[in-house]
C-alpha cells in the first residue's frame, strides 16, 4: 500500500464524517490541529473558519439542527474551552454535534512537559467535555482508534447528544485499519410487553376523554419521528400545540395546530386547550422552565401521558425501555378518529388572515413589527430568534414550512442566532435565514457577520435596537443593563459587502423589507430602533413571574 493511499487515524475520522453526512466543518485553526485540518481541506468536506471557537460551535449546532449531523474542529484547550459553552447548549437541547480537538503529542503528554495551551493535566480537557457530551475520548493508540471513533460517533447519533474526540497531533498520520460498513444509528428495540401495556393504558385514557390534546416536543425532530406524529395527529383529530423549542416541528398551517404552549406565557386559547385537556398526550417534550412558562404550567399529572425518547410515564406508572418512535407507531395503528360531531379547533394560522396596513409616520413598536413579520415571512425562510423577547414574540409567528424556526429555548445562550445563521445558510442554501436578535445579544457574537459575508450566506438580519438589555430591565433594572450604543447598520461596511439600513418608522420598515426582498442574493442588515422599554406582553408576564419566584438574580440575559 502506498504512503498516500494508506489508511491513517486522521483519514479514518474524515471518512466517517463524510459517511454520516457532514459536508461542512466549522472551526478555528491552531498548531495542535493543523495536520488534521489539512485532511479536512483535502476531503469532500469544506472547512469553514470562523472568528472564534464559540461562534464555530453555534454555527455547527444550527447546521446540525438542519442537516441532522455536524462537526466542529478546534485546537487544544484555548480552542476547546472557548467552544465549551456552545457544546453545553447542544447537549442540553439534544443536538448530535461531533466535536474534534487537536492535542499535544503523546510523547509530550507522557513526559509531562508544560507546553503552551496546556494546564499540566493533559486529560483535563477531555474530562471537562465529558460533562457536556454523551461520550468523550482521547485517541492514544492507532490500533484502538477506529473502534473508539466508531463507538463515539454512534453514541452521539444514537442519543442525539454531542460527542468529543481528542486527536494528539502525532496520531493523525499513524496507520490504522480501514473503515468497515456499519450503521451508526441502530437502537435497541422496545421491551415488547412494556410497549403493549403502555399503549393499552394510553388508549383506555384517550377512550374516556372528551377533550384530549397533544403537546409535541423537540425529541420528535431529533429522533426523526415527525411523519409518525403527523399521521397520529391526522388520524386522531386532536388539537395539538408544541413547546417553543419544537416550534415548526410540523407545518404551522396545519388545521389542528393551535400554537405554542408555555404555561402562563401562552396565548389564552392555547393555555386553556392544553391545561383543560382531560387527557394530554405529551410526546417528546423537554419539560424545562421556559417550555413550562417559568413553571406556571398547570398540567394535571392524573391526566398526563408523558412519552420521551426511551420511556413513557402514564399518570404514576413508569414504562422503561419504551422508545418514542415505537410508542407513536403502535399508538397510531390502534387509535381511531373521534366519533360524533367534529371538535371545533381555532388554528394558529388564523393570524395570517388578519389584515395589516402600514402607518408610515408612526414609530415602530414591538407588537407592530412582529405583526408585520407574519405577512412578510414565506416558505423559503428559516427564522432564528435569539433568547429573550425575540423568541417570546416570534413564538406567535406562523411558519410556512417544517423546521422553519430555530431558537435556544432551553439553554438560552444569547448571541446564538447570528453565527447560527451561518450554519443554517450552509446546511440549506435554498432557504433564507431570518435573524431576530437584540443589540445586547449582537454585541456577543456580531463579528461572525464577516464570515457570513465571506461565505456568501444571505440572511436578513433584524437588529432590534432597544438600547441595552430590555429583558433584564423588565425583571430587575440597574446600570448593569446598559451597553455602549453602536452604529450597528454601519458594521456591514466594515465586515464586507452587504446591504444595510436603519429604520425608525413603519414606513421606513416597509422600504427596508422591499429592499431586502429585492436583494435576495446578498446578506441584508436592518437595524430597527424601538423604545428601550417596549416589549411583548409575554415578556412583561415573564418579568413578573421571575420577580415573584426569587430574588436570586436574572434568569436570562439579552
Amino acid at each position: 500500500m502506498s504512503k498516500q493511499s494508506r489508511m491513517t487515524v486522521g483519514k479514518y475520522l474524515v471518512k466517517r464524517l463524510e459517511e454520516i453526512g457532514v459536508k461542512h466543518v466549522f472551526g478555528v485553526p491552531g498548531d495542535y490541529v493543523l495536520g488534521f485540518m489539512d485532511l479536512i481541506v483535502q476531503s469532500d468536506m469544506e472547512f469553514v473558519g470562523t472568528c472564534n471557537e464559540l461562534n464555530a460551535g453555534y454555527a455547527a449546532d444550527a447546521y446540525t439542527r438542519v442537516n441532522r449531523v455536524g462537526a466542529v474542529c478546534v485546537t487544544y484547550a484555548v480552542g476547546g474551552f472557548s467552544l465549551l459553552n456552545a457544546v453545553a447548549g447542544a447537549y442540553a437541547e439534544r443536538v448530535p454535534l461531533i466535536v474534534i480537538s487537536g492535542g499535544p503529542d503523546r510523547a509530550d503528554r507522557r513526559s509531562g512537559l508544560l507546553l503552551h495551551h496546556t494546564l499540566g493535566d493533559y486529560d483535563a480537557q477531555a474530562d471537562i467535555f465529558a460533562k457536556v457530551t454523551e461520550a468523550s475520548v482521547i485517541l492514544m493508540d492507532a490500533v484502538q482508534a477506529p473502534g473508539q471513533i466508531d463507538a463515539t460517533i454512534a453514541a452521539g447519533l444514537r442519543h442525539k447528544r454531542p460527542v468529543f474526540i481528542e486527536l494528539p497531533s502525532d496520531i493523525v498520520n499513524e496507520p490504522c485499519a480501514p473503515p468497515r460498513p456499519r450503521s451508526f444509528e441502530a437502537r435497541p428495540s422496545s421491551d415488547r410487553d412494556a410497549l403493549n401495556e403502555a399503549v393499552e393504558e394510553t388508549l383506555r385514557m384517550l377512550g374516556r376523554a372528551k377533550r384530549p390534546a397533544i403537546l409535541a416536543g423537540v425529541e420528535i425532530h431529533r429522533f426523526r419521528i415527525r411523519r409518525g406524529l403527523e399521521a397520529l395527529i391526522n388520524t386522531s383529530g386532536y388539537p395539538f400545540a408544541t413547546t417553543l423549542l419544537a416550534k415548526s416541528l410540523i407545518t404551522e398551517q396545519h388545521p389542528q395546530y393551535i400554537g405554542i404552549y408555555g404555561g402562563a406565557l401562552s396565548e389564552d386559547y392555547v393555555r386553556k386547550t392544553i391545561e383543560n385537556a382531560d387527557c394530554l398526550l405529551s410526546l417528546g417534550a423537554i419539560m424545562s422552565d421556559v417550555n413550562l412558562g417559568i413553571y406556571t404550567a398547570k398540567l394535571d399529572e392524573r391526566k398526563l401521558i408523558n412519552a420521551n425518547s426511551d420511556r413513557v410515564k402514564i399518570r404514576y406508572h413508569h414504562f422503561h425501555d419504551v422508545y418514542l418512535k415505537d410508542f407513536i407507531a403502535a399508538l397510531r395503528k390502534k387509535i381511531s378518529a373521534p366519533k360524533g360531531k367534529a371538535r371545533r379547533i381555532i388554528p394558529a394560522s388564523r393570524a395570517l388572515t388578519a389584515s395589516y396596513r402600514s402607518r408610515p409616520d408612526k414609530p415602530i413598536t414591538v407588537a407592530r413589527f412582529f405583526e408585520r413579520m407574519n405577512h412578510f415571512l414565506g416558505k423559503k425562510h428559516i427564522v432564528l430568534a435569539d433568547a429573550g423577547d425575540s423568541f417570546l414574540c416570534a413564538s406567535e409567528l406562523v411558519m410556512h414550512e417544517r423546521i422553519g424556526f430555530i431558537c435556544q429555548a432551553f439553554y438560552c445562550s444569547i448571541g446564538f442566532t447570528l453565527p447560527a445563521a451561518l450554519g443554517v445558510g450552509l446546511a440549506d442554501p435554498k432557504r433564507r435565514p431570518v435573524v431576530l436578535i437584540g443589540d445586547g445579544a449582537f454585541q456577543m457574537t456580531g463579528n461572525e457577520l464577516s464570515t457570513i459575508i465571506r461565505k456568501g450566506v444571505r440572511p436578513i438580519i433584524f437588529l432590534m435596537n432597544n438600547d441595552g438589555y430590555t429583558i433584564e430591565r423588565i425583571i430587575h433594572d440597574g446600570p448593569f443593563n446598559d451597553i455602549q450604543p453602536w452604529k450597528y447598520h454601519r458594521l456591514p461596511e466594515v465586515y464586507g459587502d452587504a446591504w444595510s439600513v436603519e429604520v425608525r418608522t413603519e414606513g421606513e420598515l416597509e422600504e427596508a423589507l422591499d429592499g431586502a426582498r429585492k436583494r435576495h442574493d446578498t446578506a441584508c442588515f436592518i437595524e430597527v430602533h424601538i423604545d428601550r422599554l417596549d416589549c411583548s406582553p409575554a415578556l412583561k408576564r415573564l418579568g413578573r413571574l421571575v420577580r415573584k419566584r426569587s430574588e436570586l438574580g436574572t434568569t436570562f440575559d439579552g
